[in-house]
């Protein structure tokens, strides 16, 4: 309503403006002016409307306020009152860019992306973070540098400049030498963020902080363009804000002042080949619409526009001969810096951010594979529904595979509906080319080995991986790659629990699905496998099954789940001697049954065992909160010793309040008297002395030999003595508690639960 007010306004100072003839005489004009649609002014009212604001009045009645606008500016002209009519022009481009730059903020401001799945949307300035990028030339080509392990995250760039953080504000910023790209490509597997910067670049520009050089910016999501059959590129135009009518020609006039965005360019589908003398020069010639985007792509139509373009890999080639560009930009992901801020920025809670990113970097796996913005959203996500629960992640038993599989449950919603049966078979082949790839330790793999299986399916094939022009030339096929070596380590396990599915998998591959071979395999010799077979142990979890079931649509086969079990319970059991103690020696065990996330499996599997034995291991926080969920459920556990193990510890300045919440009650089930202020700093013991002081442990033996424990440790250990009366032996050797410490543990042993007899 107020930008219809001001253009009434606008309206009514330009009729003030005429002279009293000239107002008789566009007056007498009314009557011959043609209209599309119900224009008749009575005549009697025309009569009477001998001022300005009353003529207004009875033509904004008849017809819409775009209309009357066009019948003045029309009439001005044809009465020779150019000045007029072009100050009247300026008002209303003026109006229009005012209302364009709102209209771009209410589209653009609040990202609801992935968040909509959980109930919340978050703004884009609250939640974007800088990429890392490399800039490569075309003559380079994207897929001429090896892989070393994975697409994301990497340093070796090869042939391309080194990596740097990309901010928005570099972004069309003139070059040393004062020149300004006219064309930017931006280019990323998905979940990268391609779509995030579209957003945020369109919110800074409407707020006046970025690309002030531009006028206008018209933002084209490829997705909903790719129904479209013919357009011109005024409709294009045009479609960018549908509220109201632009001035198309002085929009146009000023070519160097629009930006164009092509989000998403690979769902259009296009070839790399079209006749040089199909494109066009005219932006309203209306054009199948393919004709029309190359011809604006290579600057036959606004040749000093310019354009900004995102998209995935497999859309390339297709590009390279219709940009008029010698370089593009290929997004990393984020830098180590750049996923801490990001979780700063998604909680918006110095608390909590440090708290959930401590979780995510004590987690190899799920750390690494925050490179990719899609994940760290992923993980920020799950860890804000945690703390709503619990206010603290001392107790977040997620694994890595149940928050991996969401991630997937949300990069296939970006895919367009289509026949499940596809989507099955698809996924079939795909874990199956993974598991190959992992045997034989190849990350990189030919299009013709793609297409042997079956997955050139353009759909499908860029959600889940990369797609790079080989070095030898486009002659010799496209070379593939997953985004990151976790997820292909991630799709090879899918492939052991998935039913067989003979129309997917050739008998020859299907030999292969043995999940005895895989595991006596890296039992044995393949300890590359180790995060292969993790993820196999979280996905037999009847939970991640359900996940496989719902967002997959495949079945998984229950004999998996009886192997793995089955070959984890006789491990241990074949280590140890007749005549010695049965116990678990194997950090990795804790791992597998910490991803299942069953209390039943682990009873199952740890109840015939009495004693841990561990040595010459540098605990994550991981480590710890797997052996800690064990712990928890190990009823028979007698014995711990960690020999030579050490703990990582927080951040420093960390307090323990913000980790888990104090108890404020003493003696018997409570902390020690004195003790319970000194709990503010964190000690690298909390995890697994929470866990022990659990009810229902009988633990009788604690071993920390050679750890290098600190005073900080020993306000835990005083309170597990005070809370633990079966406990009856606990060795510190080689230990600098200094006079703190040992008067901390002196407090704990005057406790009346402590009924320790022997401490070394």
């Amino acid at each position: 309503m107020a930008g219809q007010e001001h253009s009434l306004a606008v309206l009514l100072r330009a009729l003030q403006g005429l002279m009293p003839e000239d107002f008789q005489e566009l007056k007498a004009k009314l009557p011959e002016v043609h209209v599309e649609g119900r224009w008749s002014i009575p005549e009697d009212l025309l009569a009477k409307a001998d001022n300005p604001c009353t003529l207004l009045r009875c033509m904004t009645r008849s017809c819409s306020e775009d209309a009357v606008m066009d019948i003045v500016l029309g009439l001005l002209e044809e009465m020779n009152q150019r000045d007029l009519a072009e100050k009247l022009l300026e008002e209303v481009l003026k109006e229009y860019k005012r209302e364009y730059r709102a209209h771009v903020v209410l589209e653009f401001f609040w990202y609801d992306g992935m968040d909509s799945c959980l109930g919340g949307n978050l703004s884009v300035s609250s939640c974007y973070t800088d990429l890392t990028v490399t800039w490569n030339p075309w003559s380079k080509r994207l897929g001429e540098r090896e892989a070393a392990g994975s697409s994301c995250g990497r340093t070796d760039v090869g042939d391309g400049e080194a990596p740097i953080t990309l901010t928005t504000q570099m972004l069309f910023k003139p070059d040393e030498d004062g020149q300004t790209l006219r064309v930017m490509l931006l280019v990323g597997a998905p979940g990268m963020g391609k779509t995030m910067m579209v957003r945020k670049v369109m919110v800074e520009w409407a707020e006046g902080t970025l690309c002030t050089q531009f006028d206008y910016i018209f933002c084209m999501d490829c997705k909903d363009l790719a129904c479209t059959k013919e357009a011109s590129v005024a409709d294009l135009i045009s479609k960018c804000c549908p509220q109201r009518r632009m001035p198309l020609g002085k929009v146009l006039a000023e070519q160097k002042k629009i930006l164009f965005i092509f989000d998403g360019f690979e769902a259009l589908g296009y070839s790399s080949a079209q006749p040089e003398d199909e494109l066009i020069s005219d932006p309203r010639e209306v054009k199948p619409l393919e004709t029309t985007l190359r011809s604006l792509l290579k600057k036959t139509i606004l040749p000093e526009s310019s354009l900004l373009i995102t998209t995935r890999p497999t859309a390339l080639q297709a590009l390279e001969g219709c940009l008029e560009s010698e370089r593009y930009a290929e997004i990393l992901g984020f830098s180590a810096a750049s996923r801490e801020h990001y979780f700063h920025r998604h909680f918006g809670n110095d608390t909590k951010a440090q708290e959930a990113f401590r979780f995510a970097r004590g987690n190899e796996i799920l750390y690494s594979l925050c490179v990719i913005p899609a994940m760290s959203w992923t993980v920020c996500s799950i860890l804000d529904q945690e703390f709503h629960k619990k206010n603290h992640l001392a107790e977040c038993w997620k694994g890595t595979t149940q928050m991996s599989m969401f991630y997937l449950s949300q990069l296939l919603k970006s895919r367009s509906q289509g026949d499940p049966r596809d989507l099955q078979q698809f996924l079939h082949k795909l874990c199956s080319l993974a598991a190959d790839g992992i045997w034989k330790h190849k990350v990189l793999f030919e299009e013709k080995e793609i297409k042997d299986r079956g997955l050139d399916q353009p759909d499908l094939l860029p959600l889940f991986l990369n797609e790079k022009i080989s070095r030898n030339g486009v002659d010799h096929g496209n070379i593939y790659s997953f985004p990151h070596l976790h997820l292909q380590e991630l799709f090879a396990a899918t492939f052991y629990v998935l039913e067989d599915d003979k129309e997917a998998v050739s008998d020859s591959v299907a030999l292969m699905r043995d999940v005895k071979v895989l595991l006596e395999s890296y039992n044995e010799f393949r300890k590359d496998l180790n995060f292969t077979v993790r993820f196999l142990f979280g996905l037999v979890s009847p939970e991640s099954q359900e996940c496989v079931s719902k967002t997959l649509g495949c079945r998984t086969s229950p004999r998996a789940r009886e192997e793995v079990l089955r070959w984890l319970q006789g491990r241990h059991r074949g280590i140890s001697r007749p005549s010695q103690v049965l116990k678990v020696s194997e950090l990795d065990t804790f791992h597998f049954l910490f991803e299942m996330n069953e209390k039943s499996s682990v009873q199952s599997t740890l109840g015939q065992f009495t004693d841990m034995a561990l040595q010459d291991i540098q605990l994550t926080l991981y480590d710890q909160t797997a052996l800690s969920f064990c712990v928890r459920q190990w009823a028979g556990l007698g014995c711990i010793t960690l020999q030579g193990c050490s703990f990582v510890q927080a951040a420093p300045g960390e307090e323990l309040s913000a980790l888990v919440p104090r108890s404020h009650t003493s003696g018997a089930g409570g902390c020690p008297h004195g003790l319970t202020d000194r709990l503010e700093l964190w000690s690298p013991l909390h995890p697994l002395c929470r866990a022990l002081r659990h009810r229902g442990s009988n633990l009788e033996v604690l071993r920390l030999q050679w750890c290098g424990l600190s005073e900080s440790c020993c306000v835990e250990l005083a309170a597990l003595l005070g809370e633990h009366p079966s406990l009856a032996q606990l060795e510190l050797s080689d230990s600098t508690l200094g006079d703190t410490g040992v008067r901390l543990l002196c407090e704990g042993l005057r406790q009346p639960g402590c009924r320790l007899r022997v401490l070394r």
